[in-house]
Formats: structure tokens, sequence, C-alpha cells
């Protein structure tokens, strides 16, 4: 168990079954043991160690000894004793007969829990067999000349350290699931997050899908990880075939699965098994955040559970599973194509309620760059206008070009206009940014780039042209000037406020990191990609250029999608004729949308986004350690000092789980301090 960030190695096996042999199960189950020596947790199916399908054997005595002996040979020869085992098997207590969990850890048999819901109906018949556990039934029970606690109320605790919440495991059975209200939904609300479901379920037609659906669901109702293993095909016998269905979920989405009986793959008659690391920390932080979650104690009506402390072996180690470098961009075609279909469609649905309050005939102005941003809000303003019936010429869009502004994205934006048939304006900026330079220089004693003299006899009346042979003049090193850029871009913002309802085109990404200049690009009457980041962005305009258009316009789309992100507000180089870096200046995206998302998103620590960082798979190139620890300082840093911008800004729809608007999602002090944080780091 990585303890120091809350990560919890699990795994579901699902071993090959002698029926009715506890000997033989069992040295199956240890040998499965031994190849999984960096387990925490490792979950068998119902009735592991007798196996399921022994019938009225359930009532020998052999069997009902030997599945105790085993179960103590078990606990005894555990090659890793700093591991929960989770197994299934007959236990006897006083008149009865229960199916039952049987949890193993540091050489001893620590609990059992028996099966509430005893099926009866169909192909089960198990209630000649085992009776239905509840709260009554008594509190131990005998194992092997051993009282081990017992009763549907266990919790198995495991202490967490360096302030890291404690993992607790619950585990029930099979049908349990299946029920209206689980148990492992009361365990849940008084504190499980690993929930553990040791299964027989045969394989029938379509079940599978229900099953990991239901599985999933759980997960994510109750904000927790839930690991599932069923019996596999060496099980079946007589009427009934078991599947041999491994899954563990966390939080609503489905982790790693195994193959079983029916699916595209060969079935497996050997033993197997799925792991993945679950995230106890994450988790925590779900429930501490959704406040109705601790409502549902409520429910608890007076349950007492108890708790049994177990012990894990504390380490370090890497994931097991993959991390995404894009955590807003999901790896699965399909699940990429269902994503875009929905932010465009919470997108327009949105824009379309604020238009339509505006009356019969709205209109609407779109400053067009010819980059990434402004092409998505527009593709989204043409996609309204269709829904609405009304127009795509009540969208005006606007080019401004200044004094950074390139061929290449001037023209992809008239393109792109034109394409799609809205109205077209050009407003070249620049003799109007340069009066203000002149009236700044007279009312403050501004100095272009901090060297061009405007005021000096032979610089008044200067032409654009004369003006940029002086820029050309400065050192490209030296071409830094705030003033410079800001003047522009809140000239085109008056521009577009003076010609009517002006739409947004900023994104999350640039609002988390303060990168818009205050009252210019970060207003607008409505903006609908405040909550898209910058690489969903990208995406999505890819997307549509490959599913919903082809010849220029699909060409158009291509060139905006592969620009280099940039203001363009100072000059191109002289050396390279490219415009200005964005990702030279603060970073790139990529990585900050990834340390947004679990900064943000989950509240992990920075020590913790660097771990996850230097695990991530599918970065556009490599990167260093020290280069991702350089660009979350810069991201922790703009993240706290822009926090000002954050608290004013236009209305817009939040189309994921995360929104930074500060009457939603993210209310956070605009002088605070990210100290904390940044010293954390080394």
């Amino acid at each position: 168990m990585n303890k120091e960030f809350g990560l919890v190695r699990v795994t579901t096996a699902v071993p090959r079954v002698s029926v009715a042999d506890p000997a033989a199960n069992t040295s199956e189950i240890l040998s499965m043991l031994g190849g999984l020596p960096d387990s925490d947790v490792v979950v068998f199916p119902e009735l592991s160690i007798s196996s399921y399908c022994c019938g009225q054997l359930f009532h020998q005595q052999a069997l009902l000894d030997e599945t105790e002996t085993q179960l103590q040979r078990l606990a005894t020869d555990a090659p890793n004793k700093q591991q929960l085992i989770v197994v299934g098997a007959p236990l006897r207590s006083g008149s009865a007969l229960y199916n039952c969990s049987v949890l193993i850890n540091n050489g001893q048999i620590i609990g059992a829990t028996p099966k509430q819901f005893v099926p009866n109906y169909n192909e089960f018949y198990e209630a000649r067999y085992f009776a239905s556990g509840d709260e009554f039934t008594a509190d131990t029970v005998r194992i092997a000349d051993n009282n081990v606690p017992f009763g549907t109320q266990l919790l198995f605790t495991n202490s967490g350290e360096h302030g890291q919440p404690d993992l607790v495991v619950y585990a029930e059975i099979c049908e349990a699931i299946w029920m209206p209200i689980p148990p492992s939904s009361m365990a849940a609300i008084a504190g499980a997050n690993l929930l553990c479901n040791i299964s027989a379920s045969p394989e029938t037609i379509g079940k599978a899908g229900y099953r990991r659906d239901l599985v999933t669901g759980q997960s994510g109702r109750c904000i927790a990880a839930y690991a599932y293993s069923s019996c596999g095909p060496t099980e079946s016998t007589a009427d009934l075939v078991y599947g041999g269905h491994a899954m563990i979920a966390q939080g609503g989405h489905l982790l790693v699965e195994s193959s079983r009986v029916g699916d595209t793959q060969s079935t497996k008659r050997d033993s197997y098994s799925v792991t993945c690391d679950v995230d106890i920390e994450m988790l925590q932080t779900e429930r501490r955040a959704t406040t109705t979650f601790i409502d549902g104690e409520r429910y608890l009506d007076g349950r007492q559970y108890r708790r049994i402390e177990f012990a894990l072996a504390s380490n370090n180690s890497d994931l097991i599973n993959p991390v995404n470098a894009m955590p807003f961009v999901p790896n699965n075609a399909d699940t990429l194509a269902d994503r875009c279909t929905e932010v465009f469609g919470i997108q327009t649905a949105a824009l379309a309620k604020r238009l339509e309050c505006m009356g019969d005939d709205p209109k609407m102005v779109i400053g067009i760059s010819g980059g990434l941003d402004s092409t998505l809000a527009l593709l989204v303003a043409t996609k309204t206008c269709d829904l609405l019936d009304i127009p795509r010429r009540n969208i005006r869009g606007v080019t401004m070009p200044g004094f950074g502004t390139t061929s290449h994205t001037l023209n992809n934006a008239h393109d792109l206009m034109q394409h799609l048939d809205v109205q077209v304006s050009e407003i070249d900026i620049r003799a109007a940014a340069l009066q203000e330079f002149y009236d700044l220089a007279r009312a403050t004693g501004y100095k272009p780039f901090g060297v061009i003299d405007l005021m000096a006899a032979e610089n008044k009346n200067l032409s654009i042209d004369d003006f940029m042979a002086l820029v050309s003049a400065v050192p490209e090193a030296d071409r830094q000037d705030l003033v410079f850029e800001n003047v522009q871009a809140r000239r085109r913002t008056e521009l577009l406020m003076n010609m009517g309802f002006v739409l947004g085109t900023g994104d999350m990404s640039e609002l988390w990191l303060g990168w818009c200049t205050y009252n210019a690009d970060h207003q607008s009457m409505y903006n609908v990609n405040c909550s898209v980041p910058k690489t969903l962005v990208r995406f999505l305009v890819e997307y549509v250029a490959q599913n919903q258009f082809d010849g220029a316009v699909q060409d158009t789309l291509n060139s905006i999608a592969n620009t280099e992100i940039s203001p363009e507000l100072l000059p191109v180089s002289d050396s390279t004729q490219q415009a200005q870096s964005t990702e030279d200046t603060v970073g790139p995206y990529e990585l900050h949308d990834f340390f947004m998302f679990n900064l943000a998103r989950y509240g992990f620590s920075p020590k913790k986004v660097l771990f996850l960082a230097n695990q991530a798979e599918g970065w556009s190139k490599e990167y260093a350690p020290e280069e991702i620890k350089k660009w979350l300082k810069v991201n922790i840093k703009r993240a706290f000092s822009q926090q000002y911008k954050r608290d004013d800004v236009p209305n817009g729809p939040k189309v994921g789980s995360l929104s930074l608007s500060p009457r939603g999602d993210w209310r956070m002090p605009s002088d605070a301090s990210a100290s904390a944080w940044l010293d954390s780091i080394d």
C-alpha cells in the first residue's frame, strides 16, 4: 500500500476449482497468492474454499471439517502475511450453516460475514443448505478452535498514515448487490471505502452487462471502490455455467475487468486475476465534497458496526494501472465521440436559452482570431442558430488584426467565417492601439518595450510601418511589454461590446492560469467555452473537422487545430517568423490541464500530483521530472494570484465535473497564499 498517497493495490482472482475438494482449492489459492506479492487486498469468489456447487454435500461433516482445516492452513501458509485475503467458505454457527466471506490477515482469520440474501428462485437453491445472516447472528463463530468475529456489520480497518484516510473494507456476498438496497450501501455510509463482493453468478445471455452496471453504479453511489470476483468455468456442473467475471470499479468508473465465458475471448480454464490501484484519498475527498453523503447516516438507524484492525505493508511503488495524461479527454474512441456530442449539446442548449431571452431575432458578435477557442465558440453559435431555426447571418464574426497577427491565422479566420456563412467584418486595430500608446506616453511617460520614445520629436505622428520598424530594432529578447499587449486586447473587446451581444471564447485552462486580460478577452455577455479545458477544445475542433465537415471546411478546421496557440499580441519573431507562443511563456497546456484536474477536482497535494504526472501516459512529448515540477510551480502560482479574474466572469454552461465559476464549483479567496502548496513540492 502506498500510504503516502492513499493508494491501495486490489486484486480480484478467479481460481481453478475442484468441486468439494477444500485442500486442492486452498492449494490453488496459495499458488495464486504467490504470484501476487504486491497486492494489498486479494478477493476470491463465493465459497472458493469448498467450491459453490457442492449441493447436498454441504450437509456432510467431512466437507465442513476440511473447510475449517484449510482456512487455517491458508492463514498459516499465506506467502504475504501483510495482505488482506477475502475468500468464501461454508461455516457452522449454532444450529445453522452460513455461506460466508472469510477475511485473513497477518497469519490469522480475523473475521467472517454471513450471506444476508440467500436466493431460492429459478436456478438457485441455496436456502436448502444455508441460513440467512442478519444483525442478530452470533458475535463470533468458531473456526478450527478459534473464536472469530462474526456478523453482517464488520468493518475491517487499516489506519492511514501521512494524513491519509483509513482503508475500510466491507465484504458482501453475491445476491447482495442485486438487492434494492445492498448491504454495502449502509457499510459505505458507516465508513467503508473498499467494498468486496465474492460471488457465484451463472452466465446467461445479457447478464454480464447488467452485472457490470451494478458494480460500476454501486461504486458511484457509495463513492467507493468495488471489487467483484465470481466463480469461473471450472465451477460449472450440471445445468449452470459460471463465467468467471472479475471487476474493480471506483467512484462510478470501471477500472479493470477480466475476460469471461461468452465474451469474444477464448474461455480461460486456468486461474487468472485482474489487479489495479484504487485511490482511497480521492474517494475520501469526494465524500467530503459531496456533503449529502454524510446525510445518509440517517439511514443507519442505530446500526452498530464493529471495526477490526488489520495490517498492510507500506511501500511507495509505482502505479500498476495507467494514469491518463489527458484526464479531460477519454482514451476510448467511442467514449470520445459521446463526450463530444454531450459537450456540444450542453453548450448549444445553454446558448439557445440565453438567445431566446433576447427576443425573436437575436444577434451575436464573436471575435474570430483563427485560433482554437474562437473556432469552437463559432461552431457552437452556428449549431445553436440551426437548433433555433434562425439564420446564421445573425452571427457577426469580427477579425481584428493587430501587431502580432499572422497571415496564416487571419486567412483561417476569414475562411472559417465564409465557410460557415456568417457575417464577416475586419477591423485593423493597430492605428487605434498606436494612438493609445501616444495617449499613455503623454499621460504617464509610457515607452513601448521600455525604449521607444514616442514623445521624441522625430517619433511624433509615426505611421504603422514606421512604428513597426522601431519595434523591429528592439532585440527579440527585450520585446516583452504587458501594456503593449493589454492595449490591443482591450481595444478588441471594446469594439465587440459596442457592436452587440458578445459571445466569449476564453476556455477553462486560460481562466485557471489567468491567461486573459482583465476586462478584455476576460469579459463577454456569455461564454460557451468557460468550462471546456484547452486539451478538450483541441479535440472538439478536430472531431468536428473529421465527422461533420469535408472539403475546404475540414481543411480549415484541421489547419486551426494544428496552429501554435498564441494571443498574437507581440510581433512575430524576426528569425523564425513564428508568432508569439503561449506555451513558451506559461508552459504546455496538457500539463496545466492535468495539474488543474487533480488540484481543483480532487484536492490532491502537489506532491501527489507530481507523482501522478510522472506516472502518466499519453503526453505529446517526454517530460523530465524537473520540467514537470517547474510547470507545476507556475501552475500553482498563477492559479492563486489570478483568482480575482475568476471572481468576475460572465455566465456560461458547466459541461464537465469541474467548473471555475464563482457562482458554482469554485469559490476561492482572491488573496490566499500559495506558500503551503509550493513549499510541499520541494
